[in-house]
């Protein structure tokens, strides 16, 4: 189940162990009235969510959020402007769960860099 229903669409999810999800951002929805009125930002914790349901995804089963470091917001993500994102998820199995480097882009651009970790729910 999505948080973040209709935020975005994902029109292909492909890899095997690094993996390229390209999605669209839906620059009608709702978070983005209020984040921020007339210069629509992706919220951080929106970006760092929509990577935890593709994990989830790929992985096919339930995870939470256990730890982020090395986050970086490089560029700011306008779904009006830039609604077309690539994000490139290294995904290393744990015992307890899943380790996770992302890169995300629009176009040659480089708007997010993160790691996080996933344990199993």
């Amino acid at each position: 189940m999505s948080l973040l229903k209709d935020f975005y669409t994902v029109k292909s999810c492909t890899g095997n162990g690094l993996y390229t999800a390209e999605i669209t951002l839906n620059p009608e929805h709702e978070i983005f009235r209020g984040h921020f009125p007339g210069n629509p930002v992706a919220p951080g914790v929106c970006m760092i969510q929509m990577i935890k349901e593709l994990t989830e995804n790929i992985l096919k089963r339930p995870l939470f959020l256990s730890s982020a470091s090395n986050v970086k917001f490089m560029a700011i993500i306008n779904p009006e402007e830039t609604p077309d994102l690539s994000l490139e998820l290294d995904l290393k199995e744990e015992e307890d769960g899943v380790r996770v480097k992302n890169v995300t882009r629009f176009g040659e651009t480089i708007a997010l860099k993160m790691s996080v970790q996933f344990k199993n729910n």
